[in-house]
């Protein structure tokens, strides 16, 4: 090709890429049209997703629906870290969702705040798995709103090459000898949980002193607590640079299918035990279609494979009637049945509740308290002890230059 061609064509090849540049975002969006996002919001590490060989629930889900009802879904799957992150990004509104996976006392505050859609349960004939103990709970007492999911207990997980004995009780929390080697929720619930258990103090009460002696407990612990998580305690303990945290039975198996130098138990002053359920936010434009994937997940392909990649104890009766989900827990841990469903339970166990507005802004404002006095403290000592130094290092200085300056005058 000469120049002179090259001169004619180049101008018309130009244009006809510009016009399939701006043609291809709307031929892509009419592809697309027909896809409909499902945004399901859960906890992380909450769903079998396909990693390690997993089965991927929300792929499954996709296939299912699609072969069922003939329409294309895609799940838009994102995680929060706690039961208070997941209510604020709601009550913002700035993403809407379909799918939530609340704790019970959330629930309780959902509907009381009207969050929640009621659900159609002739849309779920799953539903008949679910244990009878498990439904019409405190939380949902006309069971319109949740479908349970899962749930469990929390107790102490320990690494017994770095803990000495068989400790039994929360005192193991306050332990000095562990200082800087010891975890804690970054949740105020569960955090002012644990110095309430240990107190003996009732986690329900709205007594302003109860949760003064508790945030006390909180401060007096502070300086042995390496960091306050979440999901971050999954690399801490299985990693061994943390050696006590409280955390949830369930998590403890996963941790230690990656160490088994880890160890778990109730403490003896009593516990808090919890139920996980599905809920469909209020305002969803997709309310059919998250409907059938909560049917699904109560199907027995989904269910067995969530509650062996999760450990949390299901209420699905096909979980619990499963051989091969008993063979599979028992695979990672000789007591996974009994800490997952201890059937005689001597210690006191009690459900969070929800809170009245005046006790959660009181308990909110001490938990900023304690994390204000975490992140801060310490370094504030460390800069007002430096600025005494400089003080003091600049009086010296005036005090030799002047005693200089007197000498050469003399």
């Amino acid at each position: 090709m000469n120049r002179k061609t090259a001169k004619k064509i180049l101008p018309k090849l130009l244009l006809l890429l510009t016009v399939a540049a701006l043609m291809t975002p709307i031929f892509c969006s009419c592809v697309q049209s027909d896809v409909t996002v499902l945004n399901v919001y859960n906890w992380g590490e909450y769903i079998s997703d396909g990693s390690e060989d997993s089965y991927d629930t929300n792929a499954a889900f996709e296939e299912w629906y699609l072969a069922e009802y003939g329409k294309e879904v895609k799940v838009n799957y994102t995680t929060y870290a706690s039961n208070e992150d997941m209510y604020a990004k709601l009550k913002s509104g700035a993403v809407k969702y379909d799918i939530v996976i609340p704790s019970d006392y959330m629930i309780e505050l959902m509907i009381e705040e009207d969050m929640l859609e009621e659900i159609d349960f002739s849309n779920i004939p799953n539903y008949q798995y679910i244990d009878e103990k498990y439904r019409n709970l405190f939380y949902d007492p006309d069971n319109k709103y949740s479908v349970p999911y899962t749930y469990g207990m929390v107790g102490i997980i320990y690494n017994t090459t770095m803990v000495e004995g068989t400790p039994d009780s929360w005192g193991l929390m306050w332990d000095e000898n562990y200082k800087g080697k010891i975890l804690n929720f970054n949740n105020p619930r569960d955090a002012f949980g644990t110095a309430m258990y240990k107190l003996g103090i009732d986690v329900n009460t709205s007594d302003t002193a109860d949760w003064d002696a508790a945030f006390e407990a909180l401060k007096a612990q502070k300086p042995l607590v390496q960091s306050y998580v979440m999901d971050e305690i999954f690399n801490k303990m299985k990693g061994a640079s943390a050696a006590i945290a409280p955390y949830y039975a369930g998590d403890f198996l996963t941790m230690y299918d990656d160490n088994n130098d880890l160890a778990f138990y109730y403490p003896k002053e009593g516990t808090n035990v919890f139920i996980d359920a599905i809920c469909i936010p209020k305002g969803t434009q997709h309310k059919d279609i998250a409907e059938a994937y909560i049917n699904f997940m109560l199907s027995e392909d989904a269910a067995i494979a969530n509650a062996e990649y999760i450990g949390y104890a299901s209420p699905n009766t096909l979980v619990r009637d499963s051989a091969e989900y008993a063979e599979y827990m028992n695979e990672i841990h000789p007591d996974a049945y009994d800490i997952l469903y201890p059937e005689n339970v001597e210690f006191l166990t009690s459900y969070f509740k929800n809170q009245s507005s005046e006790t959660r802004s009181y308990m909110n404002n001490l938990w900023e308290d304690l994390k204000i006095e975490s992140s801060f403290g310490g370094w504030i000592y460390i800069a007002c002890a430096v600025i005494v130094v400089l003080l003091a290092a600049w009086a010296i200085f005036s005090s030799i230059r002047k005693k200089n300056r007197a000498k050469k005058y003399e």
